[in-house]
C-alpha cells in the first residue's frame, strides 16, 4: 500500500530565529514524511543564519523552500556582487567549513513551487501571470542561477527596471522583472507595473499602486497562492490567499500553515519571536 502524504506545513520567512521555529516545530509535530514548505527568507537579520540553515538542509528532500530576497543576499554577499550590512547576519554562514556546501544548496533552490493547486513563491506575482507563465519564468531563472555563469547571471537581476512586464522583453530584462516580482513585489498598478519604495502596510500603497494580490482580474486567482517577505502585512488567510511572513525577525510572530485543500482546514500554529526583536531592528 502506498503511504498517504499529509498535507504541507507552510512556515513564513525564518529569517535566522531558530529558537522560534525550533519552538514552531515542536507545536506542530509533523510526522516524518510531512512536507515543510518555507516562503523564503531562510537568512539574514536573525540571531541564528547558519543554524537555522542547517536545520532546514537537513529536511533533506521534505524540505521545499523557495528563494528569498534574504536568501539571494547571501548568494550575492558569498560572490563579492553586494557587501553585508550592519544589520545583516550572514557572516557566520560565510565562514562555516561547510560554506560551499551551504551556498551550493541555497543556490539550487526553486523559485516557485505548484503542487495541489498550491503556488508557493516569496513575494508574489504579476497579475498578468498565470500559473503556466510563472513557473516557465521560475525555472528560466532557476537555470541560470544554477548555471556556471550563475555570478554574471545574479549581477545583471539586480535593479528596478523594467518595471513592467511585456512578452517582448529581451532575456536580461524578462529575468529581471520575473527576479522581482517573485522576491520583492508589494505593490503593484493594475496594469502590473512595480514599485519598489513602499513598504508599509497594504494601506500605504502609493498613489496608483495596490497590493499585487488585489489587482483585477489576476490571472492566479483559480490557485491559492503561498507566500511570505511582507511583515507590515502580516498573517494573511484568504481562500486562495496565504501570507506568512508575520514579522518573526520584527519580534513579532512567526507563523505556520497546514495546507490543506479546504480552506476550512488550514489550521494556523504560531509562536512570539521576543528574542529576535533586537537584531531584526
Amino acid at each position: 500500500m502506498t503511504e498517504q502524504i499529509p498535507p504541507p506545513f507552510a512556515f513564513g520567512d525564518l529569517q535566522g530565529c531558530r529558537n522560534p521555529f525550533q519552538r514552531l516545530l515542536g507545536q506542530l509535530s509533523p510526522s516524518d514524511n510531512t512536507p515543510l514548505w518555507f516562503a523564503g527568507d531562510l537568512v539574514n537579520r536573525g540571531p541564528e543564519s547558519l543554524a537555522t540553515l542547517r536545520d532546514v538542509v537537513g529536511f533533506g528532500e521534505r524540505a521545499v523552500a523557495v528563494l528569498g530576497n534574504h536568501d539571494l543576499h547571501l548568494l550575492a554577499a558569498s560572490a563579492g556582487i553586494r557587501r553585508t550590512k550592519n544589520s545583516d547576519t550572514l557572516d557566520d554562514i560565510l565562514a562555516a567549513p561547510d560554506a560551499a556546501e551551504l551556498i551550493e544548496w541555497v543556490r539550487h533552490r526553486p523559485f516557485a513551487h505548484f503542487e495541489n493547486g498550491m503556488l508557493l513563491v516569496h513575494a508574489g506575482v504579476l497579475p498578468q501571470w498565470d500559473v503556466t507563465l510563472t513557473l516557465e519564468l521560475a525555472d528560466e531563472l532557476q537555470r541560470a542561477l544554477r548555471a556556471p555563469t550563475w555570478i554574471e547571471t545574479l549581477k545583471d537581476l539586480y535593479g528596478n527596471e523594467p518595471r513592467r512586464w511585456s512578452p517582448d522583453l529581451k532575456r536580461a530584462d524578462r529575468l529581471r522583472v520575473a527576479f522581482n516580482a517573485l522576491t520583492r513585489i508589494r505593490f503593484c498598478t493594475a496594469d502590473g507595473a512595480m514599485e519598489f519604495a513602499a513598504n508599509g502596510g497594504p494601506n500605504a500603497a502609493p498613489e496608483g499602486y495596490l497590493p499585487w494580490f488585489d489587482a483585477p482580474d489576476r490571472q492566479t486567482e483559480n490557485v491559492t497562492v503561498v507566500f511570505g517577505h511582507w511583515a507590515a502585512l502580516g498573517l494573511m488567510l484568504r481562500d486562495n490567499l496565504i501570507g506568512l511572513d508575520s514579522g518573526c525577525v520584527w519580534g513579532n510572530r512567526l507563523s505556520a500553515v497546514r495546507l490543506a485543500a479546504s480552506p476550512a482546514e488550514r489550521n494556523v500554529a504560531q509562536v512570539d519571536c521576543t528574542e529576535c526583536k533586537a537584531l531584526g531592528n
